[in-house]
């Protein structure tokens, strides 16, 4: 059971309350804002929390045991730090949030309530509505090794071993021509057709620097190169705009050996059946059924 300070105790037993909510939000890069729904700015913890944002608890649910609890959070986009921009661009994805009950006529008389993360975020004519989980959330996330046919590992990571800033896998580039979805770059960019298909563009200046995006086609157009990528830049990109691309993986063994040169280091089970595989109904005479391997 949740133990209340004594002073706060004593505060909610009298007759009249001066209570608000306060909200921390702490983004993955570090960067902490405040925000509370009484209307005077408030400190402490040394972080000033915002009023006059428009922001206030809109739901809140708790769960017994394992069942992941939350809630949500609306607001305006104001300029007090949360900007439609920086929410398209996926800064405050997962950023940690806290939630504070406070008696604003005396901030060392509080409580904190929850600690969670932001989950979807929904945005409409200059609002938003977030959603706030809470941290039996990260139960449903996979941990561990998976037993699949296709790698575990990500091309780059330490169990990869690729070493994916060389200049093999990753290559630079300025855009000549686009229309948010599709990024046409200059003849520098070498790599053979396909080569990015899967892998991730990175802008490395404009206004959408240090986003990244993953390219869904790779494919040479005479002495240029296309990346058609799966979602759009949050921002309006702009002829001269620079960017980072590099190598994608399918993750299946055959382009480990073929593409990589990395078979060795390859996370995943080729030879494991399929669902296909236990289903399809037997043929008679079809080798591969007598019990031997089906790889030899």
């Amino acid at each position: 059971m949740r133990s209340i300070p004594s002073d706060l105790a004593a505060h909610l037993a009298d007759g009249t309350t001066s209570l608000c909510h306060c909200w921390k939000l702490i983004r993955r890069d570090g960067v902490t804002f405040g925000f509370t729904d009484h209307d005077r700015d408030l400190s402490f913890g040394a972080v000033t929390f915002a009023a006059r944002t428009g922001l206030e608890a809109a739901e809140a649910t708790a769960e017994l045991g394992f069942a992941v609890g939350g809630g949500e959070v609306s607001g305006a986009l104001v300029s007090a730090g949360l900007t439609e921009d920086d929410i398209s661009s996926g800064l405050y994805d997962d950023a940690s949030i806290e939630t504070w009950l406070v008696n604003w006529e005396n901030v060392a008389e509080r409580i904190l309530l929850d600690i969670g993360s932001i989950g979807e975020i929904r945005r409409a004519d200059g609002t938003f509505i977030a959603e706030v989980r809470g941290l039996t959330h990260r139960l449903d996330e996979e941990k561990g090794r998976l037993f699949r046919a296709t790698c575990a590992a990500d091309l780059g990571d330490g169990k990869c071993g690729i070493n994916i800033a060389s200049s093999t896998y990753t290559d630079n580039g300025t855009v000549t021509r686009t229309d948010g979805w599709l990024v046409i770059a200059a003849s520098s960019i070498g790599f053979s057709d396909g080569w990015c298909t899967g892998g991730r563009l990175t802008w490395t200046s404009g206004a959408n620097k240090d986003v990244s995006v993953e390219i869904k086609v790779h494919r040479r157009a005479g002495s240029t190169a296309e990346f058609e990528l799966w979602q759009r830049a949050p921002q309006q990109i702009a002829t001269g705009d620079t960017f980072r691309v590099t190598a994608g993986c399918d993750k299946r063994h055959a382009t480990c050996r073929a593409k990589f040169k990395n078979v060795v280091n390859f996370r995943g089970f080729p030879h494991m059946p399929g669902n296909d595989f236990i289903i399809r109904m037997p043929q008679q005479g079809e080798p591969g059924l007598d019990g031997g391997s089906m790889f030899r």
